[in-house]
């Protein structure tokens, strides 16, 4: 019985000794394998009004550093009722991308919700994705039309460290928000189940105060309080529990001073407890403290520590986690300097303004400057600082997060340390770690950007492994033209062109290889659907500014523009004589498919469009036959003979099999030229060519008809520029009222070791007196500046 007795003490060591090298281990590979990104958006400006363009860029961090290994990043846009309105995809580079989303212009909601995220975003807790409701601004939301059921305030007590427990001290934080997330006060008192008062309600500061209770067995607690309406209510306090530890941190200079206290009844079966610090998921400390006399107490030393959230976590001697803390290291570190120089002032009716951005030398840095008008409505309560070194981190809304990083000062911090007791923090599972499990990953990173790529479905694995291939003919915009690509196909079934990235929507033509039959492909499987949770805009992830003057200015400005932008689209120019020599069909179809050496020349040209007996035709070699004089063709396989020797044979001016050219319907084909010999344009056109085009734009037909099958494929959203206008110079476009509320908006201003400083440059509006300057940029290294000035 005793070496049985031995056995099992020595097993339960080891399990501890394991437990213990576990959780060093995992944490390790969780900051290293399983790092989790952080998004911001930056926005030109903070309201809009619908028919407006909403511009943003996006910054992404992984810990301390840029996000560089994922390439897409996926916003959702929904309006006020969980709908859909966009499904944006913009390819990220150096861990930034811009963008741009179109407020429909019969929008009537108050809000739109915006949701950002990375593809391995979504392998982890999802109320850490960017969200954020923007307000639109309409004669129904600024009136009376905007009509909501007011919610009553919601109270919510947090114990320090998890749990309130008997016969020992413990600090209550509480928040008091309305139901879009802000910050009420109230007054009210704390009241055990005697009816004794115990303590009073004493908002310090947005909302968030704390007390201190020391509750015994069996005793009880509610909050008897009144908001600023004068509306009384009855909230209860959790219960506490008669074992389990307390954990108080205390913000001392340089140092965080902890505690951790349980009855003195539970003391010696504790015996010691292990505390572990984390910060970006690296293991930042670990200390083990007796616990015999019912506390343990230490300092931290943080000033080396990066800034951001530090969690504090007591386990007990068998790893199981009993209380934990956040609390927030603020070194200053993670701010570069970035200063803005007014060259040249320009505050009169569309006068010139020359901005003059410089940064120490050496630091490569990406930013976004946007110009606003100065008396329209502005949120300057959160930004790039805030967002990714606070509330990318926290669970709920924090009301305005930038306050706590105005200042370095005890006030601020104090502040700051009432965020951090009443806000949630979760970013490990400690059953998991302690047992050495990884996170499940459904999401891999998007380490590469989206490209042509699908599956084959409905061949053998014999016809895939016999050197399979795909034939896609890529057609877009007009201008874009088309573009042909012969893609192997993999065992699997997989195919990819890393070539082909798409912008916007695509019409795709395939052909799989002769041997492959009855078989179809889907394309970009690989690309995120929108989220399928509807997501409604209520404006709780709004912090709003009140300023109704603000909102009442911005609104008739850019209402008002909006209209002007509409009529000068749809203006039709009068009395203008245009005078000039009619061109024939076929030169009108060479200027619009023909180029470079391909155009002009006097080669057989044939009109398939206006050709009514064309659609008669087998294929195009049918259609040829007998038509140039001395060609040959077997209309069975495509051989061509010429003059003695093979044409070259072209698709939209890309050399090709004839065995693609045979499955092609003449519905498809606008244009054929046929080159005498020798044709230079093209390798192989010793003996002649034949340039065969597709049809685009206008004349391509609804039904591709017989020829290959095709499918419509959705690339990355196409960025636009912002329109900012050029006053220097005449310009029909200039002779409109000019009522712009954003004036400047550049997402891609870029320095670097050789370039230091740049000068941006835009016009000032027709009633525009002043401006607000916003400037926000990340360095490479990391770093994150923020600028905001007012120019008058």
């Amino acid at each position: 019985m005793r070496r049985f007795s031995i056995s099992l003490l020595a097993v339960f060591f080891t399990f501890l000794h394991t437990a213990a090298q576990n959780i060093d281990s995992t944490i390790a590979r969780y900051a290293t394998d399983f790092a989790q990104e952080r998004m911001y958006l930056q926005y030109d400006k903070s309201t809009y009004v619908p028919g407006e363009t909403v511009w943003f860029k996006a910054y992404l961090m992984e810990g301390i550093y840029p996000a560089e290994v994922s390439k897409t990043l996926y916003t959702d846009w929904t309006d006020d009722k969980g709908n859909l309105l966009a499904h944006l995809l913009s390819p990220m580079q150096s861990a930034t991308t811009n963008g741009q989303f179109e407020i429909p212009a019969d929008y009537s909601g108050k809000y739109i919700h915006v949701k950002a995220y990375t593809k391995w975003m979504l392998n982890f807790d999802s109320t850490f994705l960017y969200e954020k409701d923007i307000l639109v601004l309409s004669r129904n939301t600024l009136g009376t039309g905007a009509k909501y059921v007011i919610q009553p305030p919601t109270l919510t007590f947090f114990p320090e460290g998890g749990d309130a427990i008997e016969g020992v001290n413990n600090k209550i934080a509480f928040k008091v928000n309305d139901q879009w997330g802000r910050p009420i006060k109230i007054r009210g008192v704390i009241k055990n189940n005697a009816g004794k008062t115990i303590d009073s309600l004493r908002v310090l500061h947005d909302g968030m105060g704390y007390f201190f209770l020391l509750p015994q067995q069996g005793e009880t607690f509610t909050a008897k309080w009144r908001d600023n309406l004068g509306t009384e209510y009855t909230t209860t306090l959790p219960a506490a529990k008669s074992s389990g530890v307390s954990l108080q941190v205390v913000t001392s200079g340089n140092k965080r001073n902890f505690s951790v206290n349980t009855p003195l009844d539970m003391a010696a079966s504790l015996g010691t407890v292990t505390i572990i610090g984390t910060l970006n998921q690296h293991e930042a400390f670990k200390v083990t403290k007796d616990m015999s006399k019912g506390v343990a107490q230490g300092a931290i030393p943080v000033q080396d520590l990066p800034s951001g959230i530090l969690t504090i976590t007591v386990f007990d001697s068998k790893w199981n986690p009993l209380a934990e803390r956040i609390t927030y290291i603020n070194n200053d570190e993670y701010r570069f300097t970035a200063e803005m120089n007014v060259q040249r002032w320009g505050l009169n009716k569309r006068a010139k303004n020359e901005i003059e951005i410089s940064v120490p030398d050496s630091i490569p840095a990406n930013f976004a400057v946007s110009v606003t008008d100065a008396d329209i409505d502005a949120d300057s309560s959160n930004n790039i600082i805030s967002h990714l070194l606070l509330t990318g981190d926290l669970k709920g809304q924090v009301y305005n997060p930038w306050y706590y990083f105005s200042a370095n000062t005890e006030t601020v911090n104090k502040h700051l340390d009432l965020v951090m007791l009443t806000h949630g923090w979760r970013r490990f599972v400690w059953a998991d770690v302690v047992a050495g499990k990884m996170p499940k990953i459904n999401f891999p990173k998007d380490t590469a950007y989206l490209s042509l790529s699908g599956k084959v479905y409905g061949a053998t694995p014999s016809q895939l492994r016999d050197k399979a291939s795909v034939i896609l003919v890529i057609t877009q915009k007009e201008k874009d033209g088309n573009k042909i690509s012969f893609v192997p196909v993999e065992p699997n079934g997989t195919f990819n062109d890393p070539s082909a990235i798409l912008f916007d929507t695509a019409h795709i033509y395939y052909q799989l290889s002769k041997s492959i039959k009855n078989a179809s492909l889907k394309f970009m499987e690989d690309k995120l659907p929108p989220m399928a949770r509807k997501i409604t805009a209520s404006g709780y992830y709004n912090n709003q500014s009140g300023d109704t003057t603000g909102f009442g200015y911005h609104f008739r400005l850019s209402d008002e523009m909006v209209n002007l932008m509409k009529q000068f689209e749809g203006k039709v120019l009068d009395n203008v004589t245009i005078k000039t020599k009619t061109k024939t069909p076929i030169q009108i179809l060479d200027e619009k498919y023909a180029s470079g050496m391909f155009s002009g020349g006097d080669g057989y040209q044939f009109d398939l469009i206006n050709d009514p007996f064309a659609v008669s035709a087998f294929n195009i070699f049918t259609y040829l036959q007998g038509k140039v004089p001395g060609l040959t063709v077997n209309t069975n396989t495509g051989a061509l003979s010429w003059r003695g020797g093979s044409p070259a044979l072209l698709l939209d001016e890309m050399n090709v099999q004839p065995d693609l050219i045979t499955s092609l319907s003449v519905n498809d084909i606008a244009y054929v030229k046929v080159f005498r010999p020798p044709f230079m344009g093209v390798s192989g056109g010793g003996s002649g060519a034949i340039a065969i085009y597709t049809r685009k734009g206008s004349d391509a037909k609804p039904e591709p008809g017989k020829g290959l099958s095709s499918n419509s494929v959705s690339g990355y959203t196409t960025i636009r520029q912002f329109y900012s206008p050029n006053y220097a110079s005449f310009s029909p476009a200039n002779e409109k009222k000019d009522l712009r509320t954003t004036l400047y908006w550049n997402p891609q201003v870029i320095t670097s070791g050789l370039k230091n400083k740049v000068v941006v440059s835009f016009f000032n509006n027709d009633v525009t007196k002043r401006f607000r300057v916003i400037i926000e940029g990340m360095a490479k290294d990391g770093r994150l500046a923020h600028v905001e000035q007012i120019m008058e």
